[in-house]
């Protein structure tokens, strides 16, 4: 199969949409960070500072992504995409902050 625009921009689409519905944060509970060590509490904040920036790349590109004329509701799944990634990044950034306010009272050198 030879790759053209007009047959690239779709199955992108389709993997956007089927990657979106994939994904899915796992639920925030302080409990969970209660039993970590303040190396396992950093290592916590690093991987979700990193969910976070990965999610806003991915965002971004899919807003940036030009999406033809003829591909019917092309733009509304292109919009509904975005607002699921901002979604989990707004679910990434409260988990970062019972992370940060967990390390803040078990470990006071991480101030």
């Amino acid at each position: 199969m030879k790759f053209t625009p007009t047959t690239i921009v779709p199955m992108i689409t389709l993997l956007l949409v089927a990657a979106g519905c994939s994904s899915t944060t796992a639920s925030i509970s302080p409990a969970k960070y209660d039993k970590m060590n303040c190396p396992e509490l950093n290592s916590a904040v690093g991987d979700t500072a990193t969910d976070i920036s990965r999610t806003a790349i991915a965002r971004g590109r899919v807003a940036n992504t030009p999406v033809p004329t003829w591909l019917l509701g092309g733009e509304r799944v292109k919009t509904v995409v975005a607002n699921r990634e901002t979604a989990r990044i707004d679910r990434l950034q409260q988990q970062q902050r019972v992370i940060v306010a967990t390390r803040r009272q078990r470990c006071p050198a991480s101030q």
